[in-house]
């Protein structure tokens, strides 16, 4: 197969990936008529668009995140709809709630946009499906051979322990995660465990709320205010609770923060900024980007915003593999 198709049925342009038989664009980074989200995160999911569609349980997110106004159409994952010549459908992504890869077909000719992806076990959202394709568009988060991590761990036990701990010495426990999907996985993955509700930064309020309203079993929160002391309370909070107001409230504490990156911690500081850390990450590691491209059955593999260790990987195992950003839309499109 050669690796440059003729009619390619995505192309990276100024504004991101676009689809041209289908007219629209895979989460683009600005206004377009037809914008085709995989998630609501701010990288993926941004303002502007005439027409914004997604999946269905990831509509609320999206427009607690650009506005309740937006023109804005869900769908379920693996209901197929049409755009332009093509065929598209959701299947699930594993990542957050309502994430999606985008399978996109014309004829026989079969793409999957990855979008962020996960493996490992999240009670907060749908599991990861494997699409079969031709071409697969995959992420690379951590798309090094240093980032792999132990799987099925407990995580809202390892969590517990730790807020017990700390409560034991009369301290808090300020636990740092993005206020989109790794706070309320952390809140699904304590429910068998909390016994108190978790207090959660009010940034965290309305997407926490999106989760419930979709049937998503959470631990029981209340909402962090800056009028009360707190003492052996475990806090969920980006971390600009330090520099904020609520700062005179938080106590005595210790901080965790729940990130793939504290595989290494270098990124983040851990052991400089961090009292400890829990290697959760919303991404594929090493063995599970390499796992999911085996599994979908691709011979042409299209990595995004990387070219690096796994498109060598790839090409080593002999299948076609380069960057997303080298197929370009022109009048003629061509293969840097």
């Amino acid at each position: 197969m050669d690796f440059y198709p003729k009619e390619p049925l995505v192309v990276w342009t100024g504004k991101g990936m676009y689809c041209p038989a289908g007219d629209f664009y895979i989460d683009p980074s600005h206004g377009v008529d037809t914008a085709v989200i995989t998630h609501a995160h701010s990288d993926h999911a941004r303002r502007g668009s005439k027409l914004y569609i997604c999946e269905a349980s990831g509509v609320g997110l999206t427009q607690v995140r650009l506005g309740k106004n937006i023109n804005i159409r869900g769908v379920p994952y693996r209901e197929v709809f049409k755009l332009g010549d093509v065929t598209v459908s959701f299947h699930s992504a594993g990542h957050i709630l309502g994430s999606s890869q985008v399978r996109i077909q014309r004829g026989s000719e079969v793409w999957v946009v990855s979008g962020d992806y996960k493996r490992d076990p999240d009670p907060s959202c749908e599991p990861f499906e494997v699409v079969k394709c031709e071409t697969f568009i995959t992420e690379a988060t951590f798309g090094t051979p240093k980032y792999t991590w132990e799987k099925n761990q407990d995580y809202g036990r390892q969590i517990h322990e730790w807020w017990m701990q700390n409560q034991s010495e009369g301290k808090n426990s300020i636990l740092f995660g993005y206020s989109l999907g790794k706070a309320q996985r952390i809140l699904a993955e304590l429910a068998p465990h909390a016994t108190r509700p978790i207090v959660i930064h009010p940034t965290m309020v309305d997407l926490t709320d999106c989760y419930r309203r979709e049937g998503r079993k959470l631990a029981p929160t209340r909402v962090l205010a800056a009028s009360e002391l707190l003492q052996g309370q475990l806090i969920l909070s980006p971390p600009s609770i330090l520099k904020d107001d609520f700062r005179r409230v938080l106590g005595d504490y210790k901080t965790a923060f729940a990130s793939g990156w504290m595989q290494t911690g270098n990124e983040f500081g851990y052991g400089r900024n961090y009292d400890h850390g829990f290697v959760m990450s919303d991404h594929a590691d090493w063995n599970d980007l390499n796992r999911t491209i085996e599994e979908t059955g691709a011979k042409r593999v299209l990595v995004q915003h990387r070219n690096g260790k796994l498109i060598q990987h790839l090409r080593a195992k002999g299948l076609e593999a380069r960057p997303m950003e080298s197929i370009l839309l022109e009048s003629t499109p061509r293969l840097l």
